[in-house]
C-alpha cells in the first residue's frame, strides 16, 4: 500500500498542495501534521507504527518528513527493519526499487563523507588555533597566581565558600583550584593533550 504523509509547519498553513500531489502518485491513505520540523511530531510517529511490510511511505518533498539528510537515513534504517520502503515526488528518493535503494545508500555515504570531512576541517582549525595562543572555554575565574593564594586561605583554615567570598568566585572555583594540583583548571587538560599530540 502507498501511505502518504503530509506536513505543515504552522496551523495557518495548509497541506492541500501536498496532499493533491499524493493523490496523483496514487497514494490510498494519508496522515497530516501541522507541526514544526523541529518539535514533536506525534502522527509522523503515528503514521511509522501503522506501516506494514511491503508498504510505501510517500511524501512531497525530503523537509516535509526529516530535519536532515542524516535524520532521512535513520528513517529510511528503522522503517527497512519493517520492510518499509520510502518516496519522495519532489527529489530522486525510492528505496521502493533497487536501483532507488542503491543510489539512497550512495547519498548516504556521501553524507557520511561530508561529516568525516568537517570534524576534520574543525580539529585542524582547533590545532592552528592552540598554536596560535588562542584558549577554548570559558576564561578562568582565577589567574594563576591567585592559585597560591586560594591554597594559602585554606590551610589558614578557611573554608570554600569564605575563600570564594573574598576573591568573588564560587566554591566549585575554589574547589577545582585546590584538586589541580599543577595550578590550571581541570578543563584545559584534554585540549593541551589534543595539542601536543597534534605538534608531536
Amino acid at each position: 500500500m502507498l501511505v502518504g504523509y503530509a506536513r505543515v509547519s504552522t496551523r495557518e498553513q495548509e497541506t492541500r498542495l501536498q496532499l493533491d500531489a499524493l493523490r496523483r502518485a496514487g497514494v490510498e491513505r494519508f496522515f497530516e501534521e501541522k507541526a514544526s520540523a523541529v518539535g514533536h511530531r506525534p502522527v509522523l510517529r503515528q503514521c511509522f507504527d501503522s506501516l506494514s511490510r511491503g508498504d510505501v511511505l510517500v511524501f512531497w518533498k525530503m523537509d516535509r518528513i526529516a530535519r536532515s539528510l542524516r535524520d532521512l537515513l535513520g528513517f529510511a534504517e528503522e522503517l527497512s527493519e519493517k520492510g518499509v520502503s520510502l518516496r519522495s515526488l519532489s527529489e530522486p528518493i525510492d528505496t521502493s526499487t533497487p536501483v532507488g535503494e542503491y543510489l539512497f545508500h550512495n547519498l548516504g555515504a556521501f553524507a557520511q563523507l561530508e561529516r568525516s570531512l568537517i570534524r576534520e576541517r574543525v580539529f585542524a582549525g582547533q590545532v592552528a588555533a592552540m598554536r596560535a595562543g588562542v584558549r577554548f572555554g570559558r576564561p578562568r575565574l582565577l589567574q594563576p597566581d591567585r592559585h597560591a593564594v586560594v591554597q594559602g586561605m585554606a590551610r589558614a583554615g578557611l573554608s570554600k565558600s569564605e575563600i570564594g567570598r573574598r576573591l568573588g568566585v564560587s566554591p566549585a572555583t575554589v574547589r577545582r583550584s585546590l584538586l589541580d594540583a599543577d595550578g590550571h583548571p581541570r578543563r584545559l587538560y584534554k585540549a593541551r593533550l589534543v595539542y601536543e599530540a597534534a605538534i608531536a
